[in-house]
């Protein structure tokens, strides 16, 4: 990042700072109003399609000003809906059905790690000692999130989709990093661009899949239970259509506006660490809204897992371009990896990495 030259230069600095910290409270808050609808009755995979269909829509506007990405980079469209949208979405979605939101997310975190671990031992290219130690912090933290030492405490099927949502968004950082060689052509894709048709694409993918006339479209025009901490054990009964307005107006859609202009104001050492406030978010707020409670060894875990993802990440080599790769959802690690995704290397986080790039936040 250039040094200031102007006196607006601490104002876009105050601003990018305020907006970063919008878009991590924005991405951190899809998981807890999520897994309420799940438990009221819709599948994970009509939840993920409800989310990127009703912002894929919002955003057509977007997706028609950079209509020409289409023919100039449909590869990269292609890739960030099928992996970074579709692919890391469902996998979290259906994580948190069956454990802890900020576990789902503190896993996603991974994804960092293993893009080294890809540039490592697949590419067979050096990695610097220091990506080396924040490797070893994200799994031995991840160790400590997941009790490992007491035979896993959590659901291993869920444990495994969060690792997929994690690897959904390291394939993106992959097939984008080998798709840059063109991307002198017409110059790098605008990452807003890149979002709205993204989120097109995995609209059409997870309309496939999830096939939502089979949806239980009743349970939207019904209530869901909060089962918060404030609940005294009562729950609370919110009307499920304003959770999805949150999930899709504010997790999704404000979330990777917010994300892209702040990455654009900021250092990218300045947006990775509040790129990392999603996963303190979501742990919060399911604690607050869901009662979901980690041990204090768990939330030690999910410091170091968070301090591991950041050097990791930091020392991720940048694609030679500058085009976005992919939370969260969601991180990033693609929550917030998406915020990398149109930019070269991010979540629900991303996601965790929700940044294992700077321009485009992970869903």
């Amino acid at each position: 990042m250039h040094a200031p030259t102007s006196p607006s230069a601490p104002s876009r600095t105050s601003t990018g700072l305020t907006l970063a910290l919008v878009s991590a409270v924005a991405f951190g808050g899809s998981g807890p109003a999520a897994k309420p609808l799940i438990n009221a009755g819709l599948d994970p995979l009509h939840v993920t399609w409800l989310r990127v269909a009703g912002a894929a829509v919002v955003l057509l506007p977007l997706a028609w000003r950079h209509r020409d990405l289409l023919r100039r980079r449909p590869a990269l469209l292609a890739g960030f809906g099928l992996l970074a949208v579709a692919g890391v979405q469902a996998c979290y979605f259906a994580a948190i059905s069956r454990i802890p939101v900020g576990v789902a997310l503190l896993v996603e975190y991974l994804a960092p790690a293993l893009v080294l671990g890809w540039v490592r031992f697949v590419q067979r290219r050096p990695v610097s000692r220091a990506a080396g130690a924040g490797v070893v912090l994200a799994v031995g933290g991840l160790a400590c999130v997941v009790e490992i030492w007491a035979g896993l405490g959590f659901d291993v099927w869920g444990l495994l989709l969060a690792l997929g949502a994690a690897c959904c968004q390291v394939g993106y950082f992959v097939l984008s990093d080998h798709g840059t060689g063109d991307s002198g052509k017409g110059g790098a894709p605008d990452p807003l661009g890149v979002i709205a048709y993204g989120l097109l694409v995995g609209a059409l993918v997870l309309t496939a899949v999830a096939r939502p006339w089979r949806m239980e479209w009743s349970v939207l025009g019904g209530r869901a239970e909060l089962a918060g901490v404030w609940s005294s054990g009562a729950g609370v009964q919110v009307p499920a259509a304003v959770l999805l307005g949150w999930i899709v107006l504010v997790a999704t859609v404000a979330a990777y506006l917010t994300g892209v202009v702040s990455v654009r104001r900021l250092s990218p050492q300045v947006a990775g660490v509040v790129a990392c406030l999603e996963a303190v978010v979501a742990t919060v707020l399911a604690w607050v809204l869901l009662d979901e409670r980690l041990s204090a060894v768990q939330l030690f875990g999910g410091a170091v897992v968070l301090a591991g993802a950041f050097i990791a990440q930091r020392a991720t080599p940048a694609a030679p371009s500058a085009a976005p790769v992919a939370e969260g959802g969601a991180a990033p690690a693609a929550r917030r990896t998406a915020e990398g995704a149109a930019d070269g290397a991010p979540g629900e986080g991303g996601h965790a990495g929700e940044r294992l790039s700077r321009d485009v936040p992970a869903p």
